[in-house]
């Protein structure tokens, strides 16, 4: 292949456009396990040293009887789930928020999850912008919801607008 003839990889785009998403669509990722190291890893990256997540002997009198994951870690890790579907990859425009976030049941180490998206709405603002939210639910090994949220998206258009 001549070197005319490749495209730069900055013009490859994976992601969906915002035609090309439909209300109803759902997507479920692979499933990853979280482990004692990625909650130790998350503790100094978030300054959250809360002994519930990294202290053993206390978090055996707790609610859980041994640490448990930040519940951000487990939105972080889903969220990251999601990107590698590559659905979004190049064509979000801006991420404009999370609505009813919920923790419902603890990710302890070992528990592996995975992320069960769904389109759940999809429209037009008065500039021509596609914004589009996903209810996205997060489930442990044995199918139990431990978190669920509504992502919004602003997504490009493929008319360019």
């Amino acid at each position: 292949m001549e070197a005319e003839n490749k495209m730069p990889l900055s013009n490859l785009v994976a992601g969906k456009h915002y035609e090309d998403w439909n209300i109803g669509d759902e997507y479920i990722t692979a499933s990853r396990t979280i482990t004692e190291t990625d909650i130790v890893l998350f503790a100094g990256l978030s300054g959250d040293h809360n002994p519930m997540h990294t202290n053993e002997e206390f978090a055996k009198k707790g609610f859980f009887g041994t640490r448990v994951a930040h519940g951000f870690l487990v939105l972080a890790v889903s969220s990251g789930l999601i990107n590698q579907m590559r659905l979004f990859e190049g064509t979000t425009e801006a991420f404009l928020g999370l609505k009813d976030l919920k923790f419902s049941k603890g990710v302890l180490p070992g528990d592996s999850i995975k992320s069960i998206g769904k389109v759940i709405e999809k429209k037009e603002t008065s500039q021509g912008k596609g914004i589009i939210a996903f209810e996205v639910r997060v489930v442990n090994q044995r199918g139990e919801e431990v978190s669920s949220r509504i992502g919004v998206f602003m997504i490009k258009r493929k008319t360019g607008k």
